[in-house]
């Protein structure tokens, strides 16, 4: 089995929902995105995947969130814009944009401090 990470970044605000927190106002991170993807198969050029193939993926994701106030976009309507749950976001959109039978998504990491991150495992 081989695993691969990448690392992104984006920004944003969000408003907790029924947290009886602070974080029930609005407020914002610089989120650090952990992207793992699995797979055991490389093909002809010894790669599971391109490195430069995942980053643009992942990165056409992040760009419907980045400097976006997350509570306004469609599935954070219906589920609060957590970490947990962006890293759940990101992971299932991942998952239909890679379409490859043979990578799947292994994990999520969203990292909204520097000592605070939830993840996502499908």
């Amino acid at each position: 089995m081989y695993e691969l990470k990448i690392i992104r970044k984006f920004a944003a605000a969000h408003q907790l929902l029924l947290s009886q927190t602070k974080c029930e106002n609005l407020h914002g991170h610089n989120w650090k995105i952990e992207v793992v993807v699995q797979g055991e198969c490389l093909d002809q050029s010894g790669m599971m995947i391109d490195f430069t193939i995942l980053k643009k993926e992942v990165d056409q994701i992040l760009d419907t969130l980045d400097h976006h106030f997350l509570n306004e976009i469609p599935f954070f309507k219906e589920n609060s814009p957590s970490s947990e749950n962006i890293a759940r976001y990101i992971a299932m959109a991942l998952d239909k944009k890679l379409n490859m039978p043979d990578v799947k998504v292994s994990r999520v990491v969203a990292w909204e401090s520097d000592d605070a991150c939830a993840t996502y495992i499908p």
